[in-house]
C-alpha cells in the first residue's frame, strides 16, 4: 500500500503544496512546528533516507536548499534547521523548520494549530519567494 506521502504526491490526497520537481516533492507539514514547516520528500517511495540512491539523496538535498531560503524569507527566523527523522511515516523525508533556537526543532513539543487560511497564506508566501 502506498505511503501518506505518496499519495500526497499523487493528488490523492490534499496539502500545502511548496514546490516539486521530476523526483522531489514540498509541501507544509500540517502538524508545524512553527509556522512554515516544510517536508521535502523524494517521489521514490524509500523507507530509509539512508537506502536512497546516491542521485536522489543528492537531488532531495538540493531541492531542499532551492526551498530553505524561500521559507526564511516568508516566515523571518535565524536558521531553517533541518531534521531528518523517519519513523512516522515510511517514506524518507526532511523537516525544514524555520528556527530561532535549539528548542525551535524539538519534536516533543506542542505542535501549532493552524487555519486553513493561515496555512494558505504561508505556503504562498514561500512559493513566492522560491527563486
Amino acid at each position: 500500500m502506498a505511503t501518506i506521502f505518496s499519495r500526497i504526491i499523487n493528488g490523492e490526497i490534499p496539502c500545502y503544496k511548496i514546490a516539486e520537481n521530476e523526483s522531489c516533492f514540498a509541501f507544509l507539514d500540517i502538524n508545524p512546528l512553527a509556522k512554515g514547516h516544510t517536508l521535502v520528500v523524494p517521489k521514490t517511495e524509500t523507507d530509509y533516507i539512508f537506502d536512497l540512491e546516491d542521485k536522489t539523496l543528492a537531488e532531495l538535498m538540493l531541492f531542499a536548499k532551492k526551498i530553505a531560503p524561500a521559507i526564511q524569507s516568508a516566515v523571518p527566523c535565524k536558521r531553517i534547521g533541518i531534521a531528518v527523522l523517519g519513523l512516522e511515516v515510511p517514506h524518507a523525508h526532511l523537516h525544514l523548520v524555520p528556527i530561532n533556537s535549539g528548542y525551535d526543532i524539538e519534536f516533543s513539543k506542542p505542535k501549532l494549530h493552524l487555519s486553513e487560511s493561515e496555512f494558505a497564506d504561508i505556503g504562498s508566501r514561500i512559493r513566492q519567494a522560491i527563486k
